[in-house]
Formats: structure tokens, sequence, C-alpha cells
């Protein structure tokens, strides 16, 4: 079975449960911290995806983290099913896709907005609320810098890409020219 099939499964599995719990968010957040952890302690990631130590050691070190960030039992349960399936190193694919599965449950599309320079607030809002109207659903933006579009935007959301940047517009005229 292909990863993108595994993580679909667990993740739709869990945002099910989360749904019947109410708790659909927090399990997103407690992914999100799970996460960070296992992605920014080699140790930790090493030590409970190595099949040589023995399952009852990591299923221990993966409680004793699990009770460190405070994660819910469910999400706790969770985890150990991935630990005891060999599965955790999917875990960065089972959260994105959970976060996916989350956001269609409440309406809510995530975009992805590049700018040359940093926008203002007053800026995020007029871009929000131009995508929302587009969509007809509500967006959360996750902005960035790229200093290399020269001026304008590049937008993506849900698999569409909006690019008003200019150095886009200077390589069409440039492609054009070149045409004749």
């Amino acid at each position: 079975m292909s990863v993108n099939a595994i993580s679909k499964r667990y993740a739709r599995a869990l945002v099910e449960i989360g749904t019947e719990q109410k708790k659909v968010e927090q399990f997103a957040d407690e992914l999100d911290g799970f996460l960070a952890a296992f992605s920014e302690e080699k140790n930790l990631r090493l030590v409970l995806s190595s099949p040589t130590f023995p399952f009852e050691k990591r299923s221990a070190i993966l409680t004793e983290v699990a009770k460190k960030l405070k994660l819910s039992a469910s999400i706790r349960n969770f985890l150990g099913l991935l630990l005891e399936k060999g599965r955790l190193q999917v875990l960065p694919q089972i959260v994105a896709e959970y976060r996916r599965f989350a956001d269609e449950l409440s309406g809510i599309l995530r975009a992805q907005v590049a700018a040359a320079s940093a926008l203002d607030e007053e800026q995020t809002k007029v871009i929000r609320a131009g995508l929302e109207k587009q969509t007809g659903k509500k967006v959360i933006l996750d902005t960035e810098v790229n200093p290399e579009l020269i001026g304008g935007l590049k937008a993506e959301i849900g698999g569409r890409v909006f690019d008003g940047s200019l150095s886009t517009q200077l390589k069409r005229i440039e492609d054009t020219l070149t045409k004749g």
C-alpha cells in the first residue's frame, strides 16, 4: 500500500474519532506538538523508528513523551498504534492529511501567499477577503516573503495557483518578445 493511501486511511480514522469526541482541533494541535518533537529530536526519531530496540522500550519512551507533551488518551493510543504497526515514519503525511480532512469538515481552506515584501495587516485582510469571496469558504492565510517575485503576489489555494507576480509578468513579456 502506498504512503499516500496509508496516511489518508489513518488520518480519516482519526478525524472520525475526533468528530465523535468533538476534539478535532485539539487532536490537530496535539499531533502538531508531537510531530514537532519527533522531527526536531533526532535521537527520539531514531529510537522510536528502530526495530532493533525492543517494542516494550519504544512503547515506554513514547508513553513518557506523550505524558510530557500532555497528549490526550486518544492521541496516545493513536501514536501507540502507529508505533506497533511501524508507521511512525509516515506521521508527517498523516498529520498533513488529518489537517486537510479537518479543514474540509470545518469549511476552511488554507492558502499560501508569497509576496515580494512583508504584508501588513490591512493587505492580509484584503487578500483573505478576496480569496474567501472567490472560494465561498473561510480562508486561513500562511504568508511568506519571496524577494524573487520582484512585486505582486503569488497565492496557492486548494491546488490552484494564482500568480500575479511581477517576475512572472516579465517572463511572459520576454517569452512573447523572443517568439516574435
